[in-house]
């Protein structure tokens, strides 16, 4: 594969991670401050909402197609590149795989998992709903910043390849 591919190939990456940060980033900015803002059942039954829609959306495609995409772009650096292009490749690699897909796998889905089983009207769900913002709202802080640093290291990357 031509280097100019693999330049190619990084900018893309750089620029779908830098989407997802872009999206990642708008709920902790403000789409969480604003479901904090709402009666608790209300905040719930949007936050709930949204977690459904979001399974059947471009985000999810992009956020999921991501990680074969930068493993493989990270693998065939290392068997194939050598210098600071590699190395980029292989940080941005293990920044996405680390702060985003494990954070999200093992932090944001099971908080999502358990509010969907909740009734919006419960008193216990409510509490639940008040330290859910701030936990899922701090995971997803390291997700926008993880997504945006795979992003640079990517995009650098690119540049020294050319």
């Amino acid at each position: 594969m031509s280097i100019n591919l693999i330049a190619i190939t990084s900018l893309l990456l750089a620029l779908v991670s830098a989407l997802v940060s872009g999206v990642l980033l708008a709920f902790s900015d403000f789409i969480m401050r604003g479901l904090a803002q709402a009666r608790p059942a209300s905040g719930i039954e949007a936050m709930q909402g949204i977690n459904r829609t979001v399974l059947r959306s471009v985000f999810l495609t992009a956020f999921v197609l991501l990680l074969p995409g930068v493993y493989a772009l990270a693998a065939y650096a290392l068997l194939s590149l050598e210098g600071p292009g590699q190395t980029l490749i292989f940080i941005g690699a293990m920044i996405y795989l680390v702060t985003v897909f494990l954070v999200t796998g093992f932090g944001n889905v099971p908080m999502n998992k358990r509010l969907a089983a909740l009734d919006s009207q419960d008193e216990g769900a409510q509490v639940y709903w008040q330290r859910f913002l701030i936990r899922w709202t701090g995971l997803n802080h390291w997700r926008a910043a993880g997504s945006l640093a795979t992003s640079l290291c990517f995009a650098a990357a690119a540049f020294m390849l050319v």
